[in-house]
């Protein structure tokens, strides 16, 4: 899901002050040789693009590693150390999302497909400045790769999981990837008894490998023809990453939440028994932009006589697709298959799929909706159908009104 520091975000502002002729002459012809040095830097790489097969010997510029491409044409607005080129060099003044690529939290959350996108198509692929520049007629995507890793290593905590493994999030199935989130979920019963809910999730993720959690649900509950609704138990929680790499596709991540009975058990808004719930969490990535996650876990309730103790497991599977030449926004269908099962004498497993598809919203690819349909597979005489949906906003990525 898109970052707040992706590749550029400049924004050149005009200052506001009032300023001495000689002063905005020098502005002036500041700015008029930072786009002649960027100009001159893009044909200089374009020429030498053709020249990464140069004669052995040959006296051109080779640019065939992640740094010396970055020092060719990026240095000059992001700096040698990826900090940022000083304001004086620079040329134009820096706006608050201007990237820091030492910045671990912003510079690892988001996949390398974000990155290549914008550094390929410049800026406005991504509702960006145009100030990034494209680069697809300068660079090959091979050397783009190279640059996207350079970058990447700037990052020197490796604790930090790579915005890779960022897998698109399924209705019900957690996510192994911490993530900054808000999300709203909605479900409604389509047949049977009616009814439905409503949640608001706020994730914020702690340091490299920790995230915390509360959702506050909203229950609308239908007895003896009477319709009721109220606020629900509400939960906190917290995950943690312990594994990830990045070769073999692999994140592994552990948890634990309390739900408190907040709600109404008479009207059937609430369990009326605080509940304690630990689970783990994993994420494969898959060839052809194909995914595997799994949530399973066990839910303890203080009050067994009111609400039985029970297992889960959940499974996605996906597949992302990219239109534009993988350059654009991009679509993934998902099949949930949810099992649980009360501990109990006599219960039986319960078995739900649930196919769904996520969807962009927002350009900068930070605001996503999902849609999708629950389908009980047995024990359906007082198990409805349900249509599920959820929108979700990734705040880190650009405010609500940004990235369109």
């Amino acid at each position: 899901m898109p970052f707040k520091t992706p590749i550029h975000d400049r924004l050149f502002k005009t200052r506001k002050a009032v300023v001495s002729p000689i002063a905005s002459d020098r502005r002036l012809l500041c700015l008029s040789w930072g786009c002649l040095l960027a100009a001159a830097v893009m044909a200089a790489m374009a020429a030498h693009r053709v020249e990464l097969v140069a004669r052995p010997g040959s006296s051109q510029l080779q640019l065939d590693t992640g740094k010396k491409i970055y020092m060719a044409g990026c240095v000059s607005c992001h700096g040698p150390d990826g900090k940022g080129q000083s304001q004086n060099l620079a040329g134009f003044e820096r706006p608050s999302t201007f990237p820091d690529f030492t910045d671990c939290y912003t510079a690892t959350r988001e996949p390398d497909l974000q990155w290549r996108a914008i550094i390929t198509n410049g800026g406005p692929a991504r509702a960006f400045s145009e100030i990034m520049p494209a680069f697809r007629d300068a660079l090959s995507q091979q050397q783009i790769g190279m640059v996207i890793e350079y970058l990447r290593g700037l990052c020197t905590e490796k604790s930090w999981p790579r915005g890779n493994f960022n897998l698109p999030r399924p209705l019900v199935t957690e996510k192994a990837f911490p993530e900054d989130e808000v999300v709203l979920n909605g479900v409604v019963n389509l047949h049977g008894t009616p009814g439905g809910s409503a949640s608001v999730v706020y994730e914020k993720r702690i340091g490299p490998s920790g995230m915390i959690e509360a959702a506050v649900p909203f229950e609308i509950a239908h007895d003896s023809g009477v319709t009721r609704s109220g606020f629900g138990d509400i939960a906190l929680g917290y995950k943690r990453k312990l594994f990830d790499d990045l070769k073999k596709g692999s994140i592994f991540s552990v948890g634990g939440e309390v739900i408190a009975p907040t709600g109404n058990p008479r009207i059937g808004t609430g369990t009326g028994s605080p509940v304690f719930e630990t689970f783990a969490a994993y994420g494969q990535i898959l060839p052809a932009d194909s995914f595997l996650q799994l949530h399973t876990g066990f839910e303890f309730p203080t009050q067994p006589n009111k609400l039985p103790r029970a297992y889960y497991l959940h499974t996605a599977v996906g597949k992302t697709f990219i239109a534009g030449n993988r350059f654009g926004r991009w679509w993934t269908p998902m099949a949930e298959f949810i099992a649980d099962r009360e501990f109990e004498a006599g219960a039986v497993t319960n078995w739900d799929v649930i196919p769904q598809i996520q969807i962009p919203i927002a350009k900068r690819m930070h605001i996503y909706a999902n849609v999708g349909f629950r389908v009980p597979l047995n024990n359906t005489a007082d198990r409805p159908r349900q249509f599920m949906i959820y929108f979700l906003w990734d705040y880190v990525d650009g405010s609500l009104k940004q990235g369109w």
